[in-house]
This record gives C-alpha cells, sequence and structure tokens, in this order.
C-alpha cells in the first residue's frame, strides 16, 4: 500500500546562491536517505524562498518484511566435545538468540552454524522524523545559523513544518517546531498561518496565496513576461541563466518590470552598468540594436495591483549606484594609469610585489617577442623597435587600473577598466586590446586574445605565474590548485595551437628560468606535459604515442595528435593496425639512435624488394602535413603484409636478419617521429 507523502519545511528566506549550488545534492541526499530505508520511490524536491518541499506521490507504508539468513561459523570450528565455543557464542549474540535457536545448513559443501528470521517492515510514519534529521544534516550550505538560545544549526530560521501522509499528519519536530497542518502564504496577501485541509489541497492553497511553488513554473512566468515586454518596448533583455536561476530563488510570485535610469550614466563603460544592475541589484540589461540603453527590468517579488512604486523604489536604488561608478569613471581618467603604488601591493610570499611581477612579465614578453617577430612585423606593419616599445608598455599598464577608484569598488572589471581607460587616454589599439584580453582564456571553451600580439601579453602573465609559483615550491597537487596553475598551462596550449605558433617546452623553460630562484625545472616540465595530455581532445592512447615520440612543441604536438587521431578514430583502423603493433614489436630489440643501415644486395625475395621500393617513395616524398604522412606510412600495409607472409625476419643467416631488423626497424622509426605506434591502443 502507498499514500501521498507531503513534507514542507518554512524556513525565513533562503539566501539563493548558497542554495543553487547545492539544489542537485539536496535532492540526491534524499533518494539516497529512501534507497538506505529500502523506501526508495519518485519524489518531487521543490523550493521557494521560504520552503523546501518534498513531495512523493506513492510512498510505501512500511518497509518490505524481509527474510534474513546468516550463514555462522563451521559446526566443526563451532562445537568442541559437545560445548559451543567463543566463535558459536558470537554468531548467536550476533542473530540475537540463543545457540539452541541454531540451525545447521551446508555451506559450498561445508556444514555451518545457520540462523533464519523474518524481519517486519517498519511503518514509514515511525521513520520520518529519523529521515528527515539526516537530510537536514546532510545539507553543506557553508555559513549557518543559530536562532534563539538553540545550538543547532541551519541556513536560516525554521518557522513552521508539514508532515502530511495521506489524510494523518505525522508528527515530527525539527529545531524545536513541531509539524502541523499549516502553511504561510505571500506575506503581501497575509502574514497569518493557513490551514491546509489535505495534501490534495496545498498547491492551490498557495496559488491562491500568491506563491507559485514549482521554480520551473516561476522561470516559465519569468520568461514569458520578457517576450511581452520584449514586444512591446522594442528592446532585446539580455537573458542571463545564472542570474535567471537566482531570481527564481528568491521569488514566489514573480513580475517583470521595466526601469529607467538618466541617459547621462550611459557615458559608462556598458560593463560598469551592466554589473551595477546585476550583481548589486539583479538587474536584467536592456539593449536596442545591439547597444545597452538606460532601461533595465527588475523581477519583483511584491503581490499588488499598482506596481508603479516598485519601479521608482528599483530606479531610486540603481541611481545612486550609477552615479558613483560615473564619480569613479571620471576620476580615474583625470587621473591616467599609473603602476604606482603597486609595489607596496604584495603577489605571492617569496615573490615579491605586483611590480616586481610586471618586471618579469615584461622579460619574459620581449624574449617571446623576439621568437615571433617575423610574424607580427608582417601582421602589424610595424618595426621590430615600436613593437619591443609597445609590449613594454602594454605589460605596464596590464596591471595599472588595479590602482583605479573603479576597480576598487568592482574588482571583476580588472583588466576591462584598464582598456578603457587606456583606448580613452590614447594609447595604441595594441596596447589597450592586449590590456583587455591578458587572461584570456579564462576557463575551457572561453574566448581567445584576438591577435598574436595580445596572445604574448596573454603568455607572458601566465608564464610568469606558472613558473613563478613553482619556483617557491606552490606546485598543484592532487585536486588542489589555488592559483589556477593547471588553467594557466591549458590557456597557453590553447594560445599556442590557435596561434599556429612554435613552443617547445624545454626551449621555454631554458629561456625564462633565469627570472627565478632555482628550482627542479623537470617538474615544471612534468607537470606541461601532464596538462597538455589532459587538455588535447583525442584518443587518450594517441596523446601518448605523439608524447612518446618525445616531440616538446606544444603546436606540433596538438597537430600530430589531431592528424593521428583522425586516422585513428576511422572504422577500418582497428582491423588494419595489427600489420603496425607486429612492426612495433619486431622493433623493440632494433637499436633505433645507431645506423639503421640497409643493404639493398643482401634482399633475397621479392617482398623485400616491394616493401622497400614503397618505403624510399614515401621518405623522400614532401608531405603538406602530418595527416597525409602518416596515411602514407600506415598506406605501406600491403607490402608489409605480404612482407611478413614470405619474409622470415629471424633468419639463421646474421647479415639477412640484422638487414631485415634494420629494413623494419626503419619503417617503425620513421612512425616514431610523429608517435610511439606502440603505445596506440584501439
Amino acid at each position: 500500500m502507498t499514500q501521498p507523502l507531503l513534507i514542507e519545511i518554512g524556513v525565513e528566506e533562503l539566501p539563493a546562491i548558497p542554495l543553487l549550488k547545492i539544489v542537485s545534492n539536496i535532492e540526491k541526499s534524499w533518494k539516497k536517505i529512501l534507497e538506505n530505508y529500502k523506501l526508495d520511490n519518485d519524489f518531487e524536491f521543490i523550493y521557494t524562498p521560504r520552503r523546501l518541499v518534498l513531495k512523493h506521490a506513492d510512498m510505501p507504508e512500511k518497509q518490505e518484511d524481509q527474510t534474513i539468513e546468516l550463514m555462522g561459523p563451521p559446526v566443526a570450528a563451532a562445537i568442541k566435545d559437545g560445548v559451543p565455543t567463543k566463535a558459536a557464542e558470537g554468531f548467536a549474540r550476533k542473530c540475537g538468540v540463543g545457540f539452541e535457536a541454531l540451525g545447521r545448513a551446508d555451506n559450498n559443501g561445508r556444514e555451518v552454524l545457520y540462523f533464519k528470521k523474518e524481519e517486519k517492515g517498519a511503518q514509514t510514519a515511525a521513520l520520518l522524523q529519523e529521515m528527515l534529521e539526516k537530510w537536514i544534516a546532510s545539507m553543506s550550505f557553508g555559513k549557518m545559523m543559530r536562532w534563539g538560545s538553540r545550538s543547532d544549526e541551519f541556513i536560516r530560521p525554521v518557522r513552521w513544518l508539514q508532515v502530511r501522509m495521506g489524510e494523518d499528519s505525522i508528527p515530527v519536530e525539527l529545531f524545536g517546531v513541531q509539524s502541523g497542518t499549516k502553511t504561510y502564504v505571500h506575506r503581501m496577501v497575509s502574514y497569518d498561518a493557513v490551514e491546509v485541509p489535505s495534501i490534495e489541497a496545498y498547491e492551490t492553497i498557495l496559488a491562491e496565496g500568491a506563491v507559485l511553488l514549482h521554480p520551473k513554473e516561476r522561470e516559465a512566468v519569468i520568461l514569458t513576461e520578457f517576450d511581452a515586454l520584449e514586444a512591446e518596448y522594442g528592446i532585446l533583455i539580455e537573458r542571463d541563466r545564472s542570474l535567471l536561476a537566482e531570481v527564481v530563488a528568491i521569488t514566489e510570485n514573480p513580475k517583470a518590470l521595466v526601469g529607467s535610469f538618466d541617459e547621462l550614466f550611459l557615458e559608462l563603460p556598458p560593463e560598469v552598468i551592466i554589473t551595477s544592475m546585476k550583481e548589486h541589484q539583479r538587474y536584467f540589461p536592456v539593449f536596442e540594436h545591439g547597444k545597452i540603453t538606460n532601461r533595465f527590468v527588475v523581477v519583483s517579488n511584491a503581490y499588488t495591483d499598482d506596481y508603479s512604486k516598485v519601479i521608482a523604489g528599483n530606479e531610486r536604488v540603481l541611481r545612486p549606484r550609477l552615479a558613483d561608478g560615473l564619480f569613479f569613471y571620471k576620476n580615474d581618467l583625470r587621473n591616467g594609469l599609473s603602476t604606482d603604488g603597486l609595489e607596496k601591493v604584495q603577489f605571492i610570499d617569496g615573490l615579491g610585489s605586483l611590480a616586481d611581477k610586471i618586471k618579469r612579465e615584461k622579460s619574459i614578453a620581449v624574449r617571446l617577442l623576439a621568437l615571433y617577430m617575423d610574424r607580427l612585423e608582417a601582421q602589424t606593419g610595424k618595426s621590430s623597435a615600436e613593437l619591443e616599445k609597445l609590449m613594454d608598455r602594454a605589460v605596464e599598464l596590464a596591471k595599472a587600473d588595479l590602482m583605479s577608484e573603479m576597480v576598487y569598488e568592482f574588482t571583476e572589471l580588472q583588466g576591462l577598466m584598464g582598456y578603457y581607460y587606456a583606448k580613452a587616454l590614447g594609447e595604441d589599439p595594441l596596447v589597450y586590446n592586449a590590456i583587455r584580453e591578458q587572461y584570456m582564456p579564462v576557463g575551457e571553451g572561453a574566448e581567445l586574445p584576438s591577435s598574436l600580439f595580445a596572445s604574448i601579453v596573454a603568455m607572458s602573465i601566465k608564464l610568469d605565474t606558472l613558473f613563478g609559483l613553482f619556483s617557491v615550491g606552490k606546485i598543484p597537487t592532487g585536486s588542489k590548485d589555488p592559483f589556477a596553475l593547471r588553467r594557466a598551462v591549458n590557456g597557453i596550449v590553447r594560445i599556442v595551437t590557435d596561434n599556429d605558433i612554435t613552443f617547445n617546452i624545454d626551449d621555454s623553460i631554458e629561456l625564462l628560468k633565469s627570472e627565478y630562484e632555482v628550482f627542479d625545472t623537470n617538474e615544471l616540465k612534468a607537470f606541461i606535459i601532464e596538462r597538455i595530455n589532459k587538455s588535447l581532445d583525442a584518443n587518450p592512447s594517441v596523446i601518448a604515442a605523439v608524447l612518446a615520440s618525445g616531440e616538446l612543441d606544444i603546436n606540433e604536438i596538438a597537430k600530430k595528435v589531431a592528424a593521428l587521431n583522425e586516422i585513428v578514430s576511422a572504422d577500418t583502423f582497428k582491423e588494419q593496425f595489427s600489420t603496425f603493433k607486429r612492426v612495433a614489436n619486431i622493433s623493440k630489440d632494433v637499436d633505433l639512435d645507431g645506423d639503421l643501415k640497409i643493404d639493398v644486395s643482401l634482399f633475397k625475395e621479392e617482398a623485400e624488394v616491394a616493401l622497400y621500393t614503397a618505403y624510399e617513395k614515401v621518405i623522400h616524398q614532401n608531405f603538406p602535413d602530418y595527416r597525409t604522412r602518416l596515411e602514407a606510412l600506415f598506406g605501406l600495409k600491403r607490402e608489409l603484409d605480404t612482407y611478413f607472409d614470405d619474409v622470415m625476419v629471424n633468419t639463421e643467416d646474421e647479415a639477412l636478419k640484422t638487414n631485415r631488423l634494420h629494413t623494419i626497424g626503419s619503417i617503425y622509426k620513421t612512425f616514431k617521429n610523429i608517435a610511439d605506434i606502440k603505445e596506440i591502443s584501439v
């Protein structure tokens, strides 16, 4: 038998972000508790700012009865001279009976002590108190509260509680609150508790009290109202999904409203306006013809027939924030960009100040600039002297906005404000764009710097952080990476491959290590290679095969991996690959670093001549890329198969044997210039 079950935990307003971070875990935790109590069934977890709700359509009234069978020690070990041993007595205690109640059974041909009992399933109603206590304890919101004289904690004070099963109210107590049959509706409808006559009436009573229970329904209402406002005003509302989720979590009766602010604030960079709206007020920015307008959309939780005061109130709150932003912006422009003061800002213990970091970044940037100067001169039309001066300026100003009033107020705009200030102050476009893009990419799949010049600035910053932290022993361990060094390497890999530039790991370490205290550069090299392994999207054995070739240029590694992975991913590759595995196996005893001289005069079989001729044609051909070269090498399969059928490699004649091993070893070595094929698994 099953019954509907409703659990409502009423709280003071839940903070949206902590709730959203663990919302899926809250649901998983209840599912696990149901499984542990052998009451597994479908349910809904629902939330509003003032309640956490569980709804079951078919909750079992009780656990199923169980037949428990226990096997004990062998009878030979359980009874000595007719007297139960300690092993027998221990088994009896485990079963909760005297020794006389134990039976005998066969267990894989041995007679053992045995006990069988029927265990009645407990009533669900009797288990709910314990289950809910465990559920509440599993919710890790982070910062918790205590209230009144209580010593227990929760994210917000619990004010009411319903636990209803079928037509019964189940007695449960949480945080000193006894379960009952009442709920609370929207505060602008009533401050008093409302009687809920049945589970079936629950959602109706909430809806009549201006509470839309389901988050998905609240989201749908908001998006529908966005559509209507866009059509009415001829605007485009930015639909930030994370902001939308937050707004859904803090409203019970959502209503989307359009407000406005003074056009004079449009002098501010759009990001400042948007940040003021989103971060502080949870407003949605509004655009017309691709540009931000002096309007915003607020999702109100009010319940009223006249929303004009709600709009006016939100406009009144936004104005001083934008006024502060405009004041900071004009002050910063008046003061200009300067790194004065950064010498007093500590970077990392052992690595000096931010001014010291800038000096190291400049040194790195100059060295990278020299590597790619020809390409940059062709791209920009500027001379090497001009590019050196601009690179120094870009790195010098990259962190200058940290001293600005705007970034002090809005730290997330660091770099971006430097871009706006540098642009307004007449810096070269290469400089101000590099400032804006200095931290790109900020994550997997994120936007990359738009030019090689900006890429060098971004790489210099990442490389200094990487080298610097390794030099002072702050190396990521396990899942801990507080300084995002793994992300830094991933970013370098993406920048290098996107710009199609050389970046040899060994050469780069040798080039840059003098800027830092002596440290084990092999650790850094291994870390970079491990991140390359993780960052490339390919069959892991293909990446391993390319790395085993000894290739250390990041761009070439990526190209080789892409080419080989495409071939290995083909449906026909697996059945063909056994031939090349044989090539690798035969070559394991060949000294590939030695002189693999092949004497054509020793060829005895036509298959030897055919293979050598085909191989010579491949190695003397110029290929446009790794893909076509690999295809040509794998194209030797027909000649190799005939060779293995007709030619005995390990012949007793040592001269012939060596010549044949050199032939196969040469083919393997040619493969190994791209990838060690023995590492490939398909």
